[in-house]
């Protein structure tokens, strides 16, 4: 098992000890699961789930290929 070194300001740790103790975890268990939530590239289930529920929503290959002038675009 490898070990990390995190460099902390006194708020940040107080969140941390607070949430660990909170969770009845260790501080090194509490830090790893959020590191492997956050982390992940795996859709949640609760968002997968909603896979196919919407028939009305529009796929890429639907939509116009150009907006009108007076449309704003969104930048993601």
């Amino acid at each position: 098992m490898s070990q990390i070194t995190l460099y902390l300001d006194d708020a940040t740790q107080a969140l941390v000890d607070e949430a660990a103790k909170a969770n009845g975890v260790s501080k090194s268990r509490w830090v790893a699961d959020i590191i492997r939530t956050y982390a992940a590239h795996d859709w949640p289930q609760d968002c997968l789930a909603l896979a196919g529920h919407f028939a009305d929503f529009p796929l890429q290959e639907d939509a116009p290929q150009s907006l009108p002038a007076d449309v704003p675009r969104q930048i993601f």
